[in-house]
């Protein structure tokens, strides 16, 4: 940009593609105007020139300040910036300008450790939303070791993680150990971003301390509901969360369901007081829900709801790596797309990894009510569900 298209936009006044600094300062609110352009679609940031759009020069030596620009481009933000400066020498000083373009990678830019984006005139953080689409359009995909940024590793429960060892009969009491950082780097509990250790989303989900307390994972949890009727228009019974690491969000959920009450069997004229389903098939159900899920689906939450004549447990996303409903229900050999998840699950004693999910759950059905459950894929790939049929209960 030259000269000319420089004092048009100063005589035009800020926006929400144009902001004026006095000066560079120390550099952090230059930084946080590039990171906010950069994110959302380009800009001009002057230096040197006054709110009012007076002209009041840059103090700073030119060719100091040149290079100090220069290398925050390179340095200053999570990626580098690839902004042109510019500067011109007025009466009243020095004039600076960096035109910084619409950038796209992986994630959004970072200063500070922190997102920024521009509103009107302003440089702020994105709402929980706003970071959500911004996410989306730069074709950022969370996986299970992709780091959730806000994760250290002091938000890692290291009881938990030992037991895990433990599990994995593993001694860490006696055999020699590795520090405590690369024993969770090592199995991608922490990964380092530009230099700095954060947990992974598989850390946070299997060993974290609050697991729900982030903004990209504040959602992945069992929601639970029971209706008085066949559908979610019916009035609700009974609501409740299933937070926590993936494990325990299996118990709680499990628990909450087996809470809901008891129903009457008679055979050969015998009382027997009976749940509404097997433990064995809804814990299943459950556990390969949390596994197995699509957790790049982050506004999504895993669903088990009770009707008054099924059962549903929702999980976000596809059947994982081109599995089919049909090798599903054959016990095809198990392919996940949360390897590390699915190890952990198994070692805690949840999955087996050998693909008889389906035919477990099949076989609890059919031992307790003489039915079968219904395994569905939405179309659009955005959901995969298992219905459990309640069948007679008298």
């Amino acid at each position: 940009m030259d000269w000319s298209a420089v004092t048009e936009r100063i005589e035009r006044g800020e926006g929400p593609r144009t902001e004026f600094k006095r000066g560079a300062g120390d550099l952090s609110a230059v930084g946080k105007a590039i990171c906010a352009f950069a994110n959302t679609v380009g800009g001009l940031l002057v230096l040197g020139i006054a709110d009012s759009r007076e002209v009041v020069g840059v103090r700073e030596n030119p060719d100091t300040l040149h290079e100090r620009l220069a290398s925050f481009l390179q340095t200053g933000c999570s990626a580098p910036v690839h902004a042109q400066i510019g500067r011109r020498e007025l009466p009243e000083g020095w004039v600076f300008w960096i035109e910084v373009p619409r950038q796209r990678g992986f994630e959004p830019m970072r200063h500070s450790g922190r997102v920024w984006v521009r509103r009107d005139r302003t440089s702020v953080e994105p709402s929980a939303s706003e970071l959500q689409e911004l996410y989306n359009a730069f074709g950022y995909v969370l996986t299970e070791e992709r780091a959730i940024l806000d994760a250290t590793p002091s938000h890692i429960d290291l009881e938990a993680f030992r037991a895990y060892l433990k599990r994995m009969h593993i001694d860490t009491a006696n055999d020699p150990q590795p520090d405590a950082e690369d024993d969770l780097r090592n199995r991608a509990v922490v990964i380092e971003i530009d230099g700095k250790l954060c947990a992974t989303l598989y850390g946070v989900m299997a060993f974290g301390r609050d697991p729900q307390r982030y903004r990209r994972t504040s959602n992945f949890r069992i929601e639970c509901a029971a209706y008085a009727g066949s559908d979610r228009a019916s009035e609700t019974l009974q609501v409740a969360s299933a937070s926590g690491r993936i494990n325990e969000q299996v118990e709680r959920a499990v628990g909450w369901f087996m809470g809901l009450g008891h129903f009457e069997s008679y055979e050969n004229l015998i009382r027997e007081d009976r749940h509404l389903l097997p433990r064995r098939a809804i814990r299943e159900a459950l556990a390969n829900a949390v596994t197995h899920r699509d957790y790049a689906i982050t506004g999504s939450k895993i669903l088990l709801e009770v009707f008054d004549d099924r059962v549903d447990v929702t999980s976000p996303g596809a059947l994982p790596n081109h599995m089919t409903v049909e090798r599903v229900r054959a016990g095809a050999n198990p392919r996940s797309r949360n390897e590390y998840m699915a190890h952990f699950m198994a070692a805690m004693g949840f999955v087996e990894q050998r693909g008889r999910g389906w035919l477990i759950m099949r076989s609890e059905m059919r031992d307790f009510n003489g039915t079968e459950p219904d395994l569905v894929e939405d179309k659009s790939e955005t959901f995969v569900r298992v219905t459990f049929h309640l069948g007679s209960r008298w």
